[in-house]
């Protein structure tokens, strides 16, 4: 099994992926050991003086104020971990939580927390174990960073709470923890705090949409190909000279990808044909500026998640020349922002494509196609209510589109008055990223059945190989009217598991 090592210079995206979706194991490096056990030292010594130090001999948030004799503070710091365990809502999926913990461990790692090294080891050793705590949908602003989300993974390494096993099965975290061998921690000074106060949720999950959105926007080139295709339209548009002058990086990408896909196809060039125009319409003639566009925006949305990810979150941190300081650090503005922007740029591609989709099915629009590409309109109603489904989920789109992070709302008593609502995008992200896979497989469901139905014209190898993956997939052809929920399923499953960008890569070599 692929094993991840933790040090104290942070992590990177595929490590992540690696351990919240592949299982990865965690291991601890001998650096990481070391700088933990030397911050530690710090805090002890701080815990030690008389003076108050917020977070290790405070109250937290609106109740700072108050200092914390010695006899109380591995109380206070269960308390911190009990009380704000409090979300409430559906579990989140097992991928996030992972997701979670793993970053979390990162920033303990760091050294600036204070967290001791036998805390980080635990943590890898739920993660090893496949233990995974339940957290709940709701219950973070996304400022002092996830709060009850991180909350309910400490309350299960403190052996309470409820977690999932490795079997799936939801059990007391106790139970599991005892199975696997692992002792709960007993939390010491601003161990309840650290384990709390960092962006991993929101983070997690944009590192995932990420590394979906890349293979739905190679696969939603791919199917702005087949469509273009299937309308007869030109391939002139997708010039690399033209897209020169433009020289958006996303753009470029995404009109490569397209002639790449159409190369050899006798179904484009056909303007001047029965049905004469100058030029195709937007939705087709435009699809790489919209898809580049939203490939660039993911491009800054990486960058920000790499410089997350070198970043240790924790409020107060241990610097190196021995102070512990109060900060700001933990605000989710920069991640939730991105993870907003994914969210419109999502919401347009879907958009885009099912203005295509509409325009395959409309005998006004499509050049000679059938109405709704059915076997015999009328009798048979094609593919209507398939470009319905597409239409409700690019509505429900652009009702996600709607940035969370424009929102805050106050907390604590006033005293955290500002917050990103980070953790809420990066939800209606997860979700926005489920809707366009639909979208696109609706797409390739309808272009792929067009270019079926022009007899006498061959399409572009790629395209062939596209058609044959999909159909032997599970996804029919032409044909009379059918119980439509399946095919569309198997189109859905078809693109999310990227068997579509892999048909196509099997003709045209790896795409942008």
């Amino acid at each position: 099994m692929h094993t991840v090592v933790v040090g104290t210079s942070g992590v990177t995206a595929s490590d992540v992926l690696a351990v919240a979706r592949g299982g990865a194991r965690v291991e601890l490096s001998a650096e990481a050991v070391a700088a933990l056990a030397a911050a530690r030292e710090i805090v002890d010594a701080l815990a030690a003086k008389p003076d108050p130090v917020y977070g290790v001999s405070t109250g937290f948030g609106a109740l700072a104020t108050r200092h914390i004799s010695q006899e109380l503070r591995a109380q206070l710091q269960r308390n911190i971990v009990r009380s704000h365990a409090a979300g409430m809502g559906p579990r989140v999926e097992r991928e996030v939580v992972r997701a979670l913990m793993f970053l979390r461990l990162k920033t303990v790692c760091s050294g600036h927390t204070g967290v001791r090294p036998e805390v980080a080891q635990t943590m890898a050793d739920v993660l090893n174990a496949g233990i995974t705590p339940v957290v709940h949908e709701y219950g973070s602003l996304g400022c002092s960073g996830d709060l009850a989300p991180l909350s309910h993974c400490a309350l299960a390494l403190m052996g309470e709470g409820d977690a999932e096993g490795p079997d799936g099965v939801v059990r007391p975290a106790g139970e599991l923890l005892a199975e696997h061998g692992i002792k709960p921690v007993e939390l010491r000074e601003k161990e309840g705090l650290a384990l709390l106060n960092g962006t991993d949720g929101m983070l997690g999950m944009l590192i995932m949409a990420l590394a979906d959105l890349d293979t739905l926007y190679k696969s939603a080139d791919v199917t702005a190909a087949l469509s273009l295709e299937a309308l007869l339209g030109t391939d002139k548009v997708l010039a690399p000279e033209l897209h020169a002058i433009r020289p958006h990086p996303g753009q470029g990408a995404s009109a490569a990808n397209m002639l790449a896909v159409l190369k050899g196809s006798q179904l484009t060039g056909h303007h001047q044909d029965d049905a004469p125009r100058v030029q195709d319409a937007y939705s087709v003639r435009c699809a790489p500026q919209v898809a580049g566009a939203g490939r660039d925006t993911m491009a800054h949305a990486r960058l920000v998640a790499e410089r997350e990810l070198a970043s240790a979150v924790d409020n107060p941190v241990v610097l190196p020349d021995g102070r512990v300081e109060s900060n700001g650090n933990f605000h989710g503005a920069p991640v939730a922002y991105v993870l907003d922007f994914l969210a419109v740029a999502a919401a347009d591609l879907g958009s885009i494509a099912e203005r295509r989709t509409d325009r395959l099915l409309d005998k006004n629009r499509s050049h000679g196609l059938p109405p709704f590409l059915a076997d015999d309109a009328g009798v048979d109603s094609g593919l209507m209510i398939a470009q319905y489904t597409q239409a409700a989920l690019v509505s429900e789109m652009k009702r996600l589109a709607v940035p969370a992070s424009a929102d805050s709302i106050p907390s604590s008593a006033m005293q955290e008055d500002h917050v990103s609502m980070g953790w809420s995008a990066a939800r209606k992200l997860r979700t926005a990223v489920d809707n366009l896979t639909r979208i696109i497989a609706i797409e390739l469901y309808a272009a792929t059945r067009a270019i079926e139905l022009r007899e006498g014209l061959t399409p572009a190898p790629a395209s062939q190989a596209v058609i044959e993956a999909v159909r032997a997939a599970g996804v029919q052809g032409p044909g009379p009217d059918r119980f439509l929920a399946p095919d569309l399923a198997a189109a859905d499953a078809f693109v999310r598991e990227g068997h579509l960008v892999t048909a196509v890569e099997s003709v045209t070599g790896p795409l942008q």
